[in-house]
């Protein structure tokens, strides 16, 4: 039998019209945060720019907005609902929601709400005339979306919502009134939707929320709109020593939204996030389409704390607690714009600096060494004598060079020499120049020879050279080493050149 949509508010006994009444001063307004706007300090400095001109402006709000100037190709945008006593900047600070935009490109929008439709300045989530769709504060902040998606070319597939507390229920006005516009929501001590069509309703579903049946709960939505395709994502969040608004709201927000998308109440995954319970569902697609963070200890508030990227989003005050948990860049994280990162500007490189190769030396000194090495540079070697114990090899050691005495080399014609004469000319490098040159001195790559003796190279037996009396008086000569080529053919050996 269909239900009677036109049936009356539910009679409240005289114990709990006493109860109203005894909380009614105390909660000063519905919201528990008393006179909370009046300690609050002067809005701090922000990137929030106010728009005046967004539409008709039925609900009376304020927007303020931010753009960074770097952002990700198909923009996204982010609304964000401050609580009571609160304000744009005010939340912004606390939460950083400005600070996550800029670092990963998305525009962010967060309607204000005014003392001239709410002393404590919450939202009016719990007055039909504010929370129907077309009308009041939802088409406001509907307006300032439209302003945002022509003036920022926002991607229409990627707009999200969340929202604290009075903020966290206009969240689920927002996604109950226009679920085609959203992909997706998250609500921080919030209430679930169409649970309070005015003052007393919303105080006894803050306090003591009764237990609904989950179909109950998703009709409350399915009415709000002709809306029947895909509903949109949600996380919720909820402190368990949260004395404002009941931890139960949590659960019946869950259910709520279980029910829209036909899924069982038993959990599907249940872990810890720093230490916190989370639960999940997903759909057909294994798409986490329902979350849920459960913030043991952590009273009426957004729980702040240090990012999964050791990065730090907002700070603590007045609602906004430190949980060691980031709630914003979790929930930007299940919104899926968390993705691209603001890449810093290129740092400018001069062209020298462009011009060194990324070699390490270490790896081309063993090569250059060898090719500088010269024959008459290495070492004798050492005979060992018998031993009945193991053979030691003395290690090479560099002959002394004696170049005064060294006796100069002569010509001999190949067709007449001596095979011993010829044999003795092979140990010659052939690529020693024929003609006399000046000493050149050795260059100071030279020295590396020193780090990384080469072997020696193999005996080779020569005839005694002849007496110098013997000789015909020629000028010294002394092999030139060409430096230039030997470098050239060692950085070709490295691959360097």
């Amino acid at each position: 039998m269909p239900k009677d949509e036109t049936a009356k508010e539910p009679h409240l006994s005289l114990a709990e019209n006493v109860e109203y009444l005894r909380r009614l001063r105390e909660l000063n307004g519905i919201t528990g945060f008393g006179d909370f706007h009046r300690q609050l300090r002067p809005a701090p400095e922000c990137p929030l720019v106010e728009v005046e001109e967004f539409g008709s402006n039925p609900g009376r709000l304020k927007m303020f907005a931010y753009v960074p100037a770097q952002r990700q190709p198909l923009l996204p945008l982010v609304v964000v609902l401050h609580g009571c006593g609160q304000g744009a900047a005010e939340y912004d600070l606390g939460a950083g929601w400005s600070t996550l935009a800029k670092h990963f490109g998305f525009a962010l929008l967060m309607p204000e709400q005014q003392r001239i439709n709410n002393p404590q300045r919450c939202f009016n989530w719990f007055q039909s005339e504010d929370i129907t769709r077309g009308q009041g504060e939802v088409a406001s902040i509907r307006e300032m979306i439209a302003r945002m998606v022509a003036d920022c070319a926002i991607d229409s597939n990627r707009i999200f919502v969340t929202g604290l507390s009075a903020g966290g229920a206009m969240t689920m006005a927002m996604l109950s009134a226009h679920p085609d516009l959203f992909a997706a929501g998250a609500v921080i001590a919030g209430l679930p939707f169409g649970t309070a069509r005015n003052m007393r309703d919303a105080i006894l579903q803050m306090r003591m929320p009764p237990a609904r049946p989950a179909g109950e709960l998703g009709d409350l939505v399915r009415r709000a709109s002709h809306h029947r395709g895909k509903w949109p994502k949600l996380s919720v969040w909820h402190g368990t020593a949260d004395y404002t608004v009941h931890p139960d709201n949590a659960g019946e927000i869950v259910k709520q939204w279980l029910d829209l998308h036909h899924l069982p109440l038993a959990p599907m995954a249940a872990n810890e996030v720093n230490g916190y319970p989370h639960e999940q569902w997903w759909n057909s697609d294994g798409v986490t389409v329902v979350e849920s963070f459960t913030i043991t200890n952590m009273a009426h508030g957004t729980p702040i704390g240090v990012a999964a990227n050791d990065k730090r989003y907002g700070k603590a005050g007045p609602f906004l607690l430190e949980a060691g948990i980031s709630s914003s860049y979790l929930i930007a994280k299940f919104f899926g714009v968390t993705d691209w990162i603001r890449q810093p500007k290129p740092a400018v490189t001069s062209p020298s600096t462009r011009l060194i190769p990324e070699v390490s030396p270490i790896s081309v000194l063993p090569t250059l060494t060898k090719m500088l090495r010269r024959p008459e540079d290495a070492a004798e070697p050492v005979e060992a004598k018998a031993s009945p114990e193991p053979v030691k090899t003395a290690k090479p050691a560099r002959a002394k060079s004696n170049r005064a005495a060294r006796p100069p080399k002569r010509k001999v014609d190949a067709s007449t020499a001596e095979p011993g004469e010829i044999k003795a000319l092979s140990a010659t490098p052939a690529d020693a120049p024929a003609e006399v040159k000046p000493p050149v001195a050795r260059p100071p790559v030279a020295k590396a020879v020193d780090m990384t003796p080469a072997d020696p190279p193999p005996v080779i037996a020569v005839k005694a050279p002849p007496s110098p009396a013997e000789l015909p008086p020629t000028p010294k000569a002394r092999r030139v080493i060409d430096v230039a080529a030997v470098i050239d053919r060692a950085l070709k050996a490295a691959g360097l050149k």
